[in-house]
């Protein structure tokens, strides 16, 4: 296994990681997010489904798949993540310490899977 191995394979186990924080503990992890659940509790089943089973989902895809379009696609969730969040910070702003490290964060993983995991031509 080479460097770029072991990277991957790490950000997929974080990304199952946090996948599962938000599947099983929703709660703790709005509370994280400084988010409310309003009067459906509609906000419980987003964050299990969005914060949580999607992570785990494309994360243990990933891993299944082993492929580089496989990383690259989880490089470009982790991007799209990052762009919501940016103009999010920008237009309402929101741009606490946590929402710019949240950001730098899904910004640095997109970077390195699609970069990483580009073949050369």
């Amino acid at each position: 296994m080479t460097a770029i191995d072991y990277i991957n394979y790490a950000v997929a186990v974080l990304t199952i990681g946090l996948g599962l924080l938000g599947w099983l503990a929703p709660r703790w992890t709005m509370d994280v997010l400084d988010m409310k659940s309003g009067p459906t509790n509609m906000a419980y089943t987003e964050v299990s489904a969005v914060s949580g089973c999607l992570f785990v989902g494309i994360g243990a895809g990933v891993l299944f798949l082993n492929e580089p379009m496989a990383w690259i696609a989880l490089g470009l969730a982790y991007g799209g993540a990052a762009v919501g969040r940016v103009t999010s910070i920008l237009r309402d702003q929101a741009g606490s310490r946590q929402s710019w490290t949240f950001f730098g964060t899904e910004a640095a993983l997109a970077a390195w899977l699609v970069i990483a995991n580009t073949p050369a031509t």
